[in-house]
């Protein structure tokens, strides 16, 4: 009987001819019945509930737990620091993508995209090892995994960045973050991140291969003195040799630093001008010394006389000159290149070490319970409300399969 008055009452209750409570066409809507339904099915919405909590119980505390450490850095001033080449420039480097640069508005995102390069990552990945902590085999899967495993974040209101690392381990959690900012010093002071950085690397670039002129220009000349047994000219020709060389040296140094200038200038640039000028009359003098060598008033002996041997000699010993001028130019350049690096370096202070995790960070135990516990109990609700709903389908299917 128990059962028929329940049927009864859900029949009316889904009746599609059973009219409406309310007046006119407004309709009102009754949940009584809803509710008596759910409460003489408590005890299947408990007994779900308490499955699925049980089940959120089981997951908490099963989940292997996560520690994170963090750490945090001053960037520097972009404004003052760095060049406006710079994002071109880092472009070019292994590990960083076009897209990792593309978008650099300050300092502190281009510091977090050196951070997020591959080449740092497969550093850490080999320090740590941690292709065998995350078992897998490949490099690449470790670097994705690590990065997975990384955050990085940079202030709202402020420039400073932040790293954060997960990690099964605290311990390893806290060496991670640290070895963040050794390698960030370590690539900073790589990397050419400031107009000095750049000249300095392109006039030591400049003096090794000068170097190396330098010494092949003092072997053909060796080699020559020993097929020819000339020593050394002396006087008046010794004399233009040297200022030749010298000449050529200065035209070759202020085009290399002409060349060094157009990194970060244009070419209205004054010092340009200045330059380009300085080329340009030095270029003229050294083809007016080139004539008089080749063609001497006043009874001297023209080089043109002189033997073919002798002559070949004068011409490596002057090639000789010319590069030992220019060797010491360039050197002088480097070093006061390498000076004003060393003056302006970009430094990336530290704000704050890498904590020791001493709590976990995952998983959350609490919403894990809380939310299997409301899940557990809509579902149970759900699955009584379908459950007294079968037998009106049920009647519904058999009246229409009756007509």
């Amino acid at each position: 009987m128990v059962e028929q008055a329940q049927y009864d009452m859900v029949t009316e209750k889904f009746n599609p001819n059973q009219p409406s409570a309310g007046s006119g066409d407004e309709q009102s809507v009754d949940l009584s019945p809803l509710l008596r339904t759910i409460y003489h099915g408590r005890k299947t919405v408990i007994m779900v509930a308490f499955v699925i909590f049980a089940i959120a119980i089981a997951a908490a505390f099963l989940i292997t737990p996560q520690y994170t450490s963090k750490a945090s850095f001053i960037p520097p001033n972009a404004s003052g620091n760095t060049s406006s080449s710079l994002a071109g420039q880092l472009s070019q480097l292994s590990g960083l993508g076009a897209g990792a640069l593309g978008g650099v508005k300050s300092s502190s995102d281009l510091y977090v995209g050196i951070l997020k390069s591959r080449s740092i990552a497969s550093e850490l990945v080999k320090r740590f090892d941690l292709k065998k902590v995350y078992k897998i085999k490949k490099d690449s899967q470790a670097d994705d995994a690590l990065a997975a495993n990384t955050k990085f974040e940079v202030g709202t209101k402020d420039p400073i960045v932040t790293i954060s690392v997960t990690d099964k381990s605290p311990t390893r959690a806290h060496d991670l973050a640290n070895a963040y900012l050794d390698a960030l010093t370590e690539k900073n002071g790589v990397l050419a991140l400031t107009e000095a950085s750049q000249r300095r690397l392109f006039f030591g670039q400049q003096l090794a291969r000068e170097k190396d002129d330098l010494e092949n220009a003092e072997v053909a000349l060796k080699e020559t003195e020993e097929k020819s047994g000339l020593i050394a000219p002396a006087g008046q020709t010794a004399a233009e040799i040297q200022i030749i060389a010298q000449t050529r040296a200065e035209i070759t140094d202020r085009q290399v630093q002409l060349s060094a200038l157009r990194l970060s200038s244009t070419e209205e640039n004054p010092d340009v001008l200045r330059l380009q000028s300085e080329i340009s009359d030095l270029q003229t003098h050294l083809s007016q010394l080139q004539t008089l060598t080749n063609s001497r008033p006043n009874g001297t002996v023209s080089t043109s006389k002189v033997p073919e041997l002798a002559l070949e000699y004068v011409r490596k010993e002057r090639e000789v000159k010319y590069h030992e001028a220019l060797f010491e130019m360039l050197a002088k350049q480097y070093e006061a290149a390498r000076i004003d690096e060393a003056h302006n370096a970009p430094l990336v202070q530290v704000l704050d070490a890498a904590s020791y995790p001493d709590s976990k960070s995952s998983p959350p135990r609490k919403l894990i319970l809380l939310g299997g516990l409301i899940f557990g109990c809509m579902l149970g609700t759900a699955w009584v409300l379908v459950r007294e709903r079968i037998p009106v389908i049920r009647a519904s299917l058999a009246a229409s399969s009756n007509e």
